[in-house]
């Protein structure tokens, strides 16, 4: 068995410095953007023996075709710049979702939540009517597209919408009244139709990992190296969604925190969320309210994993993460600011 690299950036720089370092060419741009670098570098080695790490100077590696897909520039998404860490914000109009099932039990309150939330520095808007919490099972089609399509029509006019959907029959149905991004959490490999409607419509995907199914995921996850095993999922979600005809630069990747991981498996990943730059594509992480924040935390309530929630977000954003899938946009939102503007005093006008 031939040995796989596996480049994770490390040692990162901020603001006025990360862009100076860059500049002088001893440091890597993460993820394409021009305000986070990374002077190191871990190397990562397995086969069928165990996994080896070492760390390395960036100078020596930047001409490593990894690193080179971590340096560049990725791709606006749906016309959503992704040189800077965005918000997602989460319109769940379903009646059993784990944290706010129920609460948008009409359209008008979605649309409304959804206003909210953009009014609260949301970049985009993700609206969703079947719950993936786990035990959870799957809703008929025509269910689904009646808890999503008026939220959609009163929503797309005036912010960018993405559903979030593992049929294609919703995704149809949702692009066609005015959502222009597609969040998977099977990457497309829950229905086999769904990549033909994102192909034919050109429409962005989001490409979520999972071990399992919503119903089974958390009953037994196993993996061999948590981090790795999801990354080469991922590898290959992207080049199957490649196959089928959709553009390498309307995809995004998102490691599926929570989706068929224990909670240390979970913090595992957080914790070397920069390897997934070198995929090359926008990555999106989801990790807001949900439940290892509560076992580390102590806050049994995922209505009250507010602050555990934003610890996390801000740590993502330090990783590089382009999209950041919230319940709560204001707070993450003034947490993203007030970060960017103490790496990066000059950026602020009084």
């Amino acid at each position: 068995m031939t040995p796989k690299i596996y480049i994770r950036p490390i040692s990162m720089v901020f603001g006025r410095d990360a862009r100076a370092m860059v500049d002088a060419g001893v440091a890597g741009a993460l993820g394409g953007m021009t305000h986070i670098a990374f002077t190191h570098v871990e190397v990562i080695t397995r086969d069928e023996g165990p996994v080896r790490r070492r760390v390395d100077g960036y100078k020596a590696w930047r001409e490593h075709p990894l690193v080179r897909n971590i340096e560049r520039a990725r791709a606006p998404l749906a016309g959503l710049e992704m040189s800077a860490c965005r918000v997602m914000g989460i319109v769940n109009v379903t009646p059993d979702s784990f944290s706010d099932g129920g609460k948008l039990s009409s359209a008008e309150a979605g649309i409304a939540h959804g206003q909210k939330l953009a009014a609260e520095g949301a970049s985009v808007l993700d609206v969703g009517g079947e719950s993936t919490r786990p035990g959870s099972d799957t809703v008929p089609d025509a269910e689904e597209i009646g808890r999503v399509l008026p939220v959609i029509e009163g929503l797309a006019g005036s912010h960018l919408v993405s559903v979030d959907t593992r049929k294609s029959a919703v995704m149809q149905v949702a692009l066609g009244a005015g959502a222009k991004i597609i969040n998977d959490v099977s990457a497309l490999g829950f229905d086999p139709e769904s990549a033909g409607v994102a192909m034919v419509a050109r429409a962005p995907v989001i490409l979520m990992h999972a071990q399992g199914d919503p119903k089974t995921m958390q009953l037994n996850p196993r993996y061999q190296d948590v981090l790795l095993d999801v990354y080469d999922a991922l590898e290959a979600s992207l080049a199957q969604a490649e196959t089928a005809g959709l553009a390498r630069d309307a995809l995004c990747i998102d490691p599926g925190i929570g989706f068929g991981k224990t909670f240390p498996q979970n913090l595992q990943l957080m914790a070397g969320l920069s390897l997934f730059h070198g995929l090359g594509v926008p990555v999106l992480v989801g990790l807001s309210r949900k439940g290892f924040i509560g076992a580390v935390t102590g806050e049994k309530a995922p209505s009250e994993r507010v602050f555990g929630s934003v610890g996390g977000a801000l740590h993502a954003a330090q990783q590089g993460v382009h999209i950041l899938r919230v319940h709560d946009v204001k707070a993450t939102v003034q947490a993203l600011s007030m970060f960017t503007a103490s790496c990066d005093p000059d950026s602020v006008e009084f």
